[in-house]
């Protein structure tokens, strides 16, 4: 009988990516996934580690799966970043872990599965899967690059994901031509700082204006939009803004991370600009592509943090008016420069200023939908509505979540008038043009 596997998946667009590429190997070599965790032979937790809740979770899966050991037979696999940074304490502290595998090594998660005695080397680079797809997905991810070499204060990442490296694009290429075989309509090009891809080519050096160029001049079928996720802002260069302007496959919403409003701040964060370069930048984008819409990520109650610099983020988000953020406090992370820093805000204010923060971009995302009403757009159909079977709900260009009455196929386009907002879903009819 063929084992059966379940797969749990936390944290970031990469992680599900290469959770995406492990199924793929684990289907090949035979295994067949299982309806329920409590069916399976083999549990696989590929984890996160960025923040303290995500740690909490995953030991909270532990214990369940420890005792559900002690019940049935179970093969039981830790990888990831949490993997990577907390290897010796699963280790002692879950014994009942059967194999913890950093991040470096999830490729090779099949081989230790199938092999006589579970044995491995750790390998000490970072490799690419051949592919990332998921079948009958219609959205796909391209990883083009892992790990970081900025240090940001704050952040574990470099730690767990190590340097910079970046895909060869030859490889980058056969999979979008991949996944357009398997008519999917829109991708996004994934790395822990995108925008820093950097490959040599016969002696040339690909930036990765240079990649969205050579992917966007691809003759694909299929494919209508090329996102890319996440930039720096500090890489964000004139070039790349001409490219994403000029090439009319690249979609015209993108995801910049402010952090923070306060420039004494940004410093402290290392991130290598003030807010008055990253106004400027996205003022620059916008004078060159006027539809041009934003998301952006947000941490509030950084050490030393003041009101006064708290409210100044509140400014710099109602200047940029940009419909998406995605906020957070500031987590302590063991490893990182910031956990050692003067002047740690405590619990109650962090949870105050985020849960105002909260209200006030709920705000800007209102007006700014709002003023939507009455736009005519393609919408990727994504998925039936829960609450009626004859809606079905479908993602613009710009990321926004459309509700219309229609019978058009999953994975279709159809053109759309947005004629109201009900809570956080625009909603549309079908119009013909």
């Amino acid at each position: 009988m063929k084992r059966k596997y379940w797969l749990e998946t936390y944290g970031c667009q990469m992680n599900i990516a290469e959770s995406n590429a492990l199924e793929l190997h684990l289907k090949g070599a035979g295994l067949i996934p299982a309806e329920s965790a409590e069916e399976s032979a083999v549990v696989i937790l590929n984890t996160c580690t960025v923040r303290r809740s995500a740690d909490n979770r995953i030991w909270g899966r532990l214990g369940y799966f420890g005792a559900l050991k002690k019940r049935q037979p179970l093969t039981l696999v830790v990888t990831g970043c949490m993997a990577e940074r907390l290897k010796d304490d699963l280790k002692n502290d879950a014994p009942y872990v059967d194999f913890v595998i950093g991040t470096y090594d999830k490729q090779r998660i099949v081989d230790i599965l199938t092999s006589p005695n579970g044995t491995y080397d750790e390998e000490e680079t970072y490799t690419f899967s051949d592919s990332y797809y998921r079948e009958g997905e219609f959205s796909s991810y391209i990883p083009i690059m892992n790990g970081c070499n900025n240090f940001c204060s704050y952040c574990i990442v470099p730690y767990v994901r190590g340097r910079e490296i970046s895909r060869p694009i030859n490889d980058i290429i056969r999979e979008l031509h991949y996944l357009d075989s398997k008519e999917v309509k829109e991708v996004t090009l994934l790395g822990q700082n995108v925008n820093s891809y950097h490959y040599e080519e016969d002696g040339k050096v690909i930036t990765f204006p240079e990649l969205l160029r050579r992917l966007c001049a691809e003759d694909t079928k299929h494919i209508r939009w090329i996102r890319f996720d996440s930039p720096h802002p500090k890489d964000f260069t004139g070039e790349l803004i001409e490219v994403i302007a000029s090439e009319e496959k690249v979609a015209k919403h993108l995801h910049i991370p402010l952090q923070s409003g306060s420039t004494r701040i940004l410093k402290a964060m290392n991130r290598k600009y003030t807010k008055e370069q990253f106004i400027s930048l996205i003022t620059t984008i916008r004078s060159a592509i006027p539809s041009v819409t934003f998301a952006t990520d947000v941490m509030v109650g950084f050490p030393t943090e003041s009101e006064e610099e708290y409210r100044e983020t509140l400014e710099v988000l109602r200047l940029l008016q940009c419909p998406e953020a995605f906020m957070y406090y500031f987590n302590p992370r063991e490893g990182t420069k910031a956990v050692e820093l003067e002047g740690q805000i405590d619990e109650e204010t962090k949870s105050r200023r985020l849960s105002e923060l909260i209200d006030f971009q709920l705000e800007i995302f209102q007006t700014v939908r709002r003023a939507r009403i009455g736009a005519i757009l393609e919408v990727l159909v994504s998925q039936q509505s829960r609450d009626d079977e004859h809606r079905m709900l479908g993602k613009s260009e710009h990321n926004e979540m459309v509700a219309f009455t229609s019978d058009a196929p999953i994975g279709s386009f159809v053109t759309v008038r947005l004629t109201g907002l009900k809570g956080n879903t625009l909603q549309g009819e079908v119009v013909h043009v």
